[in-house]
């Protein structure tokens, strides 16, 4: 049996994150917790279970791409969905956001009081998939009050480079780059993110990695017949509000809150 990661974060780590904005975690939960993610998130897929408020948008190799668009409908039964958010409203994937590792590193690096910015599912079908470029999350696009700092990836398969893992710039994290939006331009690319300093974060089905947000990050296509799936979750202070609409997000720390309408 695979050997899982204390309940808290050492201070090893905690100076590791903050030095080279990620840390790799190993396994945080059981395989048998994991395969029941990968099944839930199958059945969400599928229509088997269903949640009428969830962000939702298949991958273009779907073959539909006037459903590739994100927005609040399920899209149809296919396990060919790029993205689905939204999933600390389902009770399995509030319980592992909720996991006591979580809970300490939050305390430790965002705030006692936590919320979700994002429980997002991302898929790179096999074969298929999309690439993603050099880019921070959060550095301009998401308009929150207070900056982000936290990211927890889990990888729900196997990730290795053929099937589009993620890949990482160590110590990218110190400062905000892009000058528009979250994604770098050319010079930017060429200046921070040259191919000598690329990691790739090949990983366990299970294992997780702790990113800063600001940690410039990329992926390529899955050219491998299997899905590449993860689970990714951005963990803000409880008090972060969107800027122009003022809207709060699900507390998750110390306990569940959901947004509601009244």
């Amino acid at each position: 049996m695979t050997a899982l990661h204390a309940p808290d974060l050492s201070a090893a780590e905690l100076e590791r994150f903050r030095q080279e904005g990620y840390v790799r975690l190993g396994h945080v939960a059981p395989r048998d917790e994991i395969d029941d993610l990968c099944r839930r998130i199958d059945q969400i897929m599928l229509g088997e279970v269903r949640y009428d408020d969830m962000l939702m948008q298949l991958c273009p190799s779907a073959g539909h791409p006037e459903l590739s668009r994100q927005s609040r409908e399920f899209k149809g039964s296919s396990l060919k969905y790029r993205k689905i958010q939204d999933l600390e409203q389902d009770p399995l994937f509030l319980d592992y956001i909720q996991k006591p590792l979580f809970r300490d590193l939050t305390t430790s690096i965002v705030a006692p009081e936590v919320s979700v910015f994002r429980a997002m599912f991302f898929n790179k079908p096999a074969e298929q998939g999309v690439m993603i470029n050099w880019h921070q999350d959060g550095a301009g696009g998401w308009q929150l009050s207070i900056p982000p700092k936290v990211t927890v990836w889990t990888a729900l398969d196997d990730t290795c480079v053929a099937n589009g893992c993620l890949q990482i710039i160590p110590g990218s994290h110190h400062t905000m780059i892009p000058e528009k939006g979250d994604q770098l331009s050319a010079e930017e690319r060429a200046l921070h993110a040259p191919d000598e300093k690329r990691l790739y974060l090949e990983m366990e089905k299970g294992e997780v990695v702790l990113l800063h947000n600001w940690t410039l990050h990329r992926s390529e296509t899955n050219s491998t017949d299997r899905p590449r799936r993860a689970f990714s979750v951005c963990y803000i202070d409880a008090a972060t509000r969107q800027k122009t609409t003022g809207r709060a997000y699900p507390r998750v720390f110390p306990d569940y809150q959901p947004i509601t309408d009244s």
